[in-house]
């Protein structure tokens, strides 16, 4: 390990190639990358697979119980190497909370360029990673490390649901409204934070909204009315509301000024910041998207990738005041409704409310 007695600050984002990125592989990307491989099975347990584009799998593994497991990576976000760690492990256990599980043990994934790193530094992500899996109620019982050219660190995950209280992005119903749990705008402080350009109230605001878990989930398994659930991470809302659409067979109509925003994020996108992954998200999906004069800050902010996102649920709208009540109990202040569920082709409709 690299001696630091002497040694200027790391900036963890500068050793991450991508630009530190945490983004996903834009969907047009991953179903070239699947097209052709044999699908696995058929396996009578498995429940959710590879056939959809879900947060997580699930096995069932008896009458009362099924094993969700996910897994999640991504290189720093943050300078701060304890923050990095827990907003990682909060990205990984959010695919177990959108699947309505409680998660019950983690593994850690550790790729480190330990030449470039000190020991001190690479315990810190560690220690953010395992503080945020207290904070939930497991352990990281193991897991596997490599040295790697540029830092990455993420979760494997796993959690229990009842079988009959799964939920799933696909189960959408004609009539149900959209609920948002979080505030948007994570890649377009995460963009400004790289140039320099973020406020410590910004950045304040990327901290509590990346690391807060989406325990919620959990309470949602069984709830009348919550017919599916995702959470909005690396496609953007549109790309997640999309694959609900496309799950459903349904129209997903969302509201373009419905959304909370975090401080400072329409201001940042008025001054042209944004990620390279907005981008790559519309070029990939926007397709189907119907928007018409569209702000071009507003398709950003609805294509921004959110580390750590809200969950999106599709509640019966007689249930939607009640949903949105419990969210914000539970300490979601940022819940809105931003859209529904209609008739018609799996697309997407920007609709102003």
């Amino acid at each position: 390990m690299p001696d630091t007695a002497a040694a200027e600050p790391i900036r963890l984002t500068s050793l991450a190639h991508g630009g530190g990125c945490g983004c996903k592989l834009a969907p047009g990307v991953l179903a070239e990358l699947l097209a052709g491989v044999p699908a696995a099975g058929p396996f009578a347990n498995l429940m959710v697979g590879t056939e959809t584009s879900d947060d997580a799998a699930v096995w069932r593994l008896n009458d009362t119980q099924a094993l969700v497991a996910t897994t999640d990576f991504f290189m720093p976000v943050v300078d701060d190497p304890f923050d990095f760690g827990r907003i990682a492990a909060t990205n990984a256990l959010s695919d177990v909370y959108a699947m309505g599980a409680t998660p019950i043990l983690a593994l850690a994934i550790v790729g480190m360029p330990v030449d470039k790193l000190p020991a001190d530094v690479i315990r810190r992500i560690l220690a953010g990673g395992a503080a945020t899996c207290a904070e939930a109620g497991v352990p990281i019982a193991g897991g596997h490390s490599i040295d790697s050219v540029e830092p990455i660190y993420g979760l494997v995950a796993l959690g229990l649901v009842h079988p009959d209280k799964v939920l799933t992005n696909r189960g959408a119903r004609s009539g149900d409204a959209l609920i948002l749990t979080k505030a948007l705008g994570v890649g377009v402080l995460s963009a400004a934070f790289k140039q320099g350009r973020l406020r410590d109230d910004g950045y304040a605001a990327f901290i509590a909204s990346t690391t807060q878990l989406s325990t919620l989930g959990t309470e949602l398994a069984g709830l009348p009315g919550v017919s599916a659930v995702t959470d909005v991470t690396g496609f953007g809302l549109l790309g997640h509301a999309l694959e609900m659409a496309r799950g459903a067979g349904l129209t997903v109509e969302i509201d373009p000024a419905a959304p909370a925003l975090l401080p400072g994020v329409e201001t940042l996108l008025k001054a042209g910041v944004r990620t390279g992954a907005s981008m790559r998200n519309w070029a990939s999906y926007g397709a189907d998207v119907r928007a018409e004069a569209l702000p071009d800050w507003r398709r950003d902010l609805l294509t921004d990738p959110q580390t750590s996102g809200g969950l999106l649920i599709a509640v019966a709208a007689e249930q939607a005041g009640a949903v949105l009540r419990l969210a914000q109990s539970r300490g979601f202040a940022a819940s809105r409704t931003v859209g529904r569920v209609t008739p018609g082709e799996p697309e997407i409709r920007v609709v102003p409310g």
